[in-house]
């Protein structure tokens, strides 16, 4: 009779929730073809540090046997086009949190600069041959920072933000840098995240370089110096073009890192979604680099 009264008392409890730290960076912005560089995407932390200068994130209680979506955000494309911005990356998502996809660079406006676009981390601000000012995109709070502006510069356009730091003004000089990304030790190393993409340059001067973190240079085209893109998996924003045909540069993927105690919990990751893991210690750490579907531990 004792033994029954206690299976029905604790044989059948609720198994304990589960405390998951987490990494939630978006798709980067991509740069535009004259000339701004392109925004990172929105990184949000419970580890190290996270975007934007805010607090560090809260971890995330979960339930066992539940599911939980996951969203990996897509890269914003480099424009081609003689006139417009840079597209804006993909947003990235992990159950209620969402990081903001970053801000594409800003484009030749006809004849004055195009604002860069908002997002995550601003785009930088665009080519103007009048000389007037263009702003870099706004951030998103305790996300990321704006971009730079390409001043009254006529050559050469702004940086894209990135999570540590605001992307850089264009100068005399040539285009801007783009914004340091942040560390975070998640995965059991000090890793940069979210560097803006540098601004480009029509023809003199130097190529913006891209922020630590992923973001990719700007171009120039005195010398034929090519930019880069923002690197895969972290959020990085694409290096702005120098108004030849090959246009801005594609902004970098995001990524999603969960973390847990090995001993408390089995991660299933599901269909639709790349990842894979590896332990740290007595942690366990999911990198889930792409596509959109369900987690759940058991």
């Amino acid at each position: 009779m004792i033994g029954a009264i206690t299976a029905g008392l604790f044989g059948t409890s609720a198994p304990a929730a589960l405390t998951i730290d987490y990494l939630v960076v978006a798709g980067g912005g991509g740069g535009a073809r004259i000339n701004g560089g392109g925004g990172a995407g929105g990184v949000r932390c419970t580890v190290g540090s996270t975007g934007g200068g805010g607090s560090l994130e809260s971890a995330l209680v979960v339930s066992r046997s539940t599911n939980y979506t996951v969203t990996v955000g897509a890269f914003g494309a480099g424009t081609t086009t003689l006139t417009g911005n840079g597209s804006n990356g993909s947003n990235s998502v992990f159950s209620t949190i969402t990081s903001t996809g970053g801000g594409g660079g800003g484009g030749y406006g006809n004849p004055t600069g195009s604002t860069g676009s908002s997002g995550g981390y601003g785009g930088g601000g665009g080519f103007s041959e009048t000389g007037t000012l263009a702003n870099g995109g706004s951030g998103t709070a305790n996300q990321g920072y704006g971009g730079g502006n390409n001043g009254t510069n006529s050559i050469a356009s702004g940086g894209g933000g990135g999570a540590g730091a605001v992307g850089a003004n264009a100068n005399s000089n040539g285009g801007g840098a783009g914004g340091v990304g942040v560390a975070t030790s998640i995965s059991g190393s000090s890793v940069y995240y979210g560097g803006g993409g540098g601004g480009g340059s029509e023809s003199g001067g130097t190529q913006g370089l891209g922020g630590t973190g992923g973001g990719g240079n700007g171009a120039r085209r005195s010398g034929s110096l090519a930019g880069t893109a923002g690197t895969t998996n972290t959020g990085g924003g694409g290096g702005g073009g120098d108004n030849l045909p090959v246009g801005g540069y594609n902004g970098g993927s995001g990524v999603v890192v969960l973390r847990y105690l090995t001993a408390a919990a089995t991660i299933t990751i599901g269909s639709g979604l790349t990842g894979s893991t590896a332990t740290d210690g007595s942690y366990t750490v999911a990198t889930i680099t792409a596509g959109t579907g369900n987690v759940s531990w058991a």
